[in-house]
């Protein structure tokens, strides 16, 4: 006696290895997000700390005031490299139970970032929409290096 398979679980088989792989770079769930005058209110309150995933080249341009940073990624010559040992790092900034909003230029490595972090254990962490483009759009406070105009 032979035996058939379903057709359609014959299709999958068959399919399945032309199927795009699920992305590194694609948050497994859902994260948390707040949009930038709620990220602002929050930080501001004391309640939250800012946490800003961009380069360290990045940060130094300009940052949100009191922010930490942390790069998820790094540009090296080969390219975009993320950062093996980014939730060690944060961990040692900040604990588990903390309140934290993570930013970065546009916010889609925040949103990486975040989940990241949520996996790992966090269980405060809100993503900031827009990320850093959007806080200096809306005119909220900022450090940025001194030129040499000001001095």
């Amino acid at each position: 006696m032979t035996m058939r398979l379903p057709a359609v679980l014959v299709i999958y088989i068959l399919a399945a290895p032309l199927l795009p792989a699920r992305s590194l770079e694609t948050p497994a769930k859902s994260v948390p997000t707040v949009d930038v005058t709620a990220a602002s209110e929050l930080v501001g309150s004391g309640g939250h700390r800012y946490l800003d995933v961009r380069t360290e080249e990045e940060f130094k341009k300009g940052h949100v005031e009191n922010s930490l940073n942390v790069p998820f990624f790094f540009f090296t010559s080969q390219g975009k490299e993320k950062n093996t040992k980014f939730t060690e790092q944060v961990a040692l900034h900040c604990d588990k139970e903390d309140n934290i909003i993570v930013g970065c230029l546009s916010g889609v490595r925040s949103e990486l970032a975040s989940a990241d972090l949520i996996a790992a254990g966090f269980k405060n962490v809100k993503n900031m929409e827009g990320g850093y483009m959007s806080w200096v759009e809306r005119g909220l406070a900022v450090n940025k290096p001194q030129t040499h105009e000001e001095l």
